[in-house]
């Protein structure tokens, strides 16, 4: 079980920066080595912040053999509740440039957030120094990783509002959009199945209702408990977790409002055309805010609203 970030000591909070420091300096090193050929002045930013890890990593053992001993022990951020999960870009060729960028931001943005929490959480002075120096060359980096998207594009203004989009993407659009997809395509079975078992509308609007509701207060709490937020920037967990259920609800309210219409052929023609709607503007919110190809996106949403359709009409007109 992932511990929550609180309950870590402060020999543990040390083991994991010991472990970040590395992960990071490993993912550095394979950067460079990816963007060498066609990106060499970025290749050697890369080296030098990964000579820094390095420098860090020595730090932090030092200053953890000073204080707790020489066993160190092995504590990964999938063990700590709240740190982002990145996609393995470092082991994709060619690397792009873009790509790369953005998660070399997002991991010096959430490794400052990590040694600004830590730093609070510390009660030894030369720990509280040291924490706080690594959270400042974090920020450099950070700095440095957006000196890259300078060098790509020439929208300035762009340029100084990128973290800010990034961060309106982890605290809002992904929840919502999470929220979003699983309302509307979770609630289409027991909607529709009660449509065709009933072919009245009233009955297929009360458990659409009921389905929505039932499902945007489970994603709710799930998303407010996934994670704290402390280190991941991805802001007050309570405010994700409305965002969510909210998001789940419409989802599924938006295909069962048509079923308000008396008349059922009429209600639901309506409701296909509100659930294709729907689909479509998943797949390209996940097109323009998660960076997915457009044409994967759709097939991948299109494909799983449309099975879970055909299911609950199945199982209705059984």
């Amino acid at each position: 079980m992932a511990k929550n970030f609180k309950e870590l000591s402060e020999r543990e909070i040390v083991a994991l920066a010991i472990s970040l420091e590395e992960e990071h300096g490993r993912i550095f090193a394979d950067f460079a080595d990816g963007l060498r050929e066609t990106y060499p002045a970025t290749a050697k930013m890369f080296e030098a912040m990964q000579a820094e890890e390095s420098e860090h990593r020595r730090s932090l053992i030092d200053l953890y053999r000073q204080r707790f001993g020489e066993h160190i022990p092995l504590i990964r951020r999938h063990d700590v509740k709240g740190f982002i999960t990145h996609r393995p870009l470092w082991l994709v060729r060619p690397l792009g440039i873009n790509a790369v960028r953005k998660q070399a931001e997002i991991m010096e943005l959430e490794t400052r957030q990590f040694y600004e929490k830590a730093q609070e959480r510390v009660t030894d002075a030369s720990a509280r120094k040291l924490l706080g120096d690594l959270a400042e060359v974090e920020r450099q980096h950070q700095a440095a990783a957006k000196s890259l998207e300078q060098s790509l594009t020439s929208n300035v203004r762009e340029q100084e509002d990128a973290a800010s989009r990034r961060l309106f993407v982890l605290q809002i659009v992904q929840p919502g959009l999470a929220g979003l997809m699983d309302g509307s395509v979770s609630t289409l079975a027991p909607l529709f199945a009660a449509a065709f078992a009933t072919h009245t509308s009233h009955d297929a609007f009360l458990v659409g209702l009921a389905a929505s509701v039932g499902a945007g207060i489970s994603m709710g709490f799930a998303e407010a408990l996934s994670d704290d937020g402390s280190l991941t920037g991805r802001g007050h967990p309570w405010v994700r977790g409305l965002v969510c259920g909210l998001m789940t609800t419409a989802g599924g309210i938006g295909h069962t409002l048509p079923f308000l219409i008396p008349s059922f052929h009429i209600a639901f023609t309506a409701a296909v055309f509100v659930v294709a709607v729907e689909l479509a503007s998943i797949s390209y919110i996940r097109h323009r805010y998660m960076d997915s190809p457009l044409l994967a996106a759709t097939l991948q949403v299109v494909l799983g609203g449309v099975l879970v359709f055909l299911a609950g009409v199945l199982i209705g007109s059984s």
